[in-house]
């Protein structure tokens, strides 16, 4: 059986532009080396992407070393379950698609922190 995401289902790809996933494959899959564990699948917002720098976790700027395009508002990206939660905690949390956040992500984010964030991309991405 494939990866699950927090709803049982099968994980569903994430975002491709810019490739996003821990193995750059475009899904917010985990395995033994994703220590940081990148599992959810976030719309970053001006919000949180300011509240990531303002934690020590720049977002924004381009990473060529680890093939980080360098985040937007709108973007569609899978960050680190402790970051997000973090970010939920201090009243930031980006919006979260909820079929292409790996199971995982249970294990640190109550399912009904998730589930108040949950959301599908809008068309018009100009607001985040």
């Amino acid at each position: 059986m494939g990866e699950r995401n927090v709803l049982g289902g099968p994980l569903e790809p994430c975002g491709t532009d810019p490739m996003t996933g821990f193995y750059r494959d475009g899904c917010c899959s985990t395995g033994p080396q994703d220590v940081g564990r990148h599992t959810i699948c976030a719309v970053v917002t001006a919000e949180f992407l300011e509240h990531q720098r303002s934690i020590g976790n720049d977002l924004s700027t381009p990473m060529p070393q680890y093939r980080f395009p360098g985040l937007e508002p709108g973007d569609r990206w899978c960050v680190t379950a402790v970051n997000w939660l973090r970010a939920y905690q201090d009243g930031y949390a980006a919006p979260v698609v909820l079929a292409c956040t790996h199971e995982r992500t249970l294990d640190v984010v109550p399912i009904e922190a998730l589930r108040e964030n949950a959301v599908d991309v809008p068309d018009d991405l100009e607001n985040l």
